[in-house]
């Protein structure tokens, strides 16, 4: 279901356990890029993603089979110190490299996930290749919460979740427990 509000388009947002989850996306054709249907999309996720409050959203959790995310950190203090903003930025048939595999861990959460928060291990370094909304080649390197941020989002392309990373099943937990239990609390 498709809700349109004062020009938004906000779509549903799959949750764990739907199929098309679960499944590798297909690569765009970068002529597909500056097509209506490629802007329609592209702002479809930005309305949702706005909406439900994330910081990034995969095509696929919009039921879209396309190689596409979106990633937008405002920056600030936030439970994982101190931010970047990075402004709303398009993937298009992103790549991940990792320069090295030192692993830090996070608490993620997912827009597909809703409800838990899981400790994910991750590595700390990585390099991404990726076309921008443009279609320009791009290239970025990321290094700790940003560099699991985008491993997070881009995992969504290959049918992968958070929740498959989670070495010790001890620590998927919901919302609110995190909160009590396990969140730092942020310092202004």
């Amino acid at each position: 279901m498709t809700v349109i509000l004062e020009r938004m388009a906000i779509r549903d947002v799959l949750r764990m356990g739907h199929p098309l989850l679960r499944e590798a996306t297909v690569p765009c054709d970068p002529a597909f890029i500056g097509s209506d249907e490629f802007a329609r999309l592209v702002t479809d996720m930005a309305d949702t993603l706005h909406q439900q409050g994330g910081i990034g959203l995969a095509a696929p959790q919009i039921g879209e089979s396309r190689r596409i995310a979106i990633i937008e950190i405002p920056g600030g203090p936030s439970r994982y110190g101190e931010l970047q903003s990075l402004p709303l930025t398009v993937f298009v048939n992103p790549e991940i490299e990792v320069l090295s595999p030192e692993e830090g861990g996070y608490w993620e959460g997912c827009l597909s996930v809703p409800g838990l928060r899981g400790f994910v291990e991750r590595p700390q370094h990585v390099r991404v290749r990726y076309l921008s909304a443009t279609a320009e080649r791009q290239e970025l390197e990321l290094t700790g919460f940003y560099a699991t941020v985008f491993q997070h989002e881009f995992d969504h392309l290959d049918g992968r979740l958070y929740v498959d990373h989670i070495k010790d099943s001890r620590l998927l937990v919901f919302e609110e427990e995190y909160e009590r239990y396990y969140a730092e609390p942020v310092e202004d």
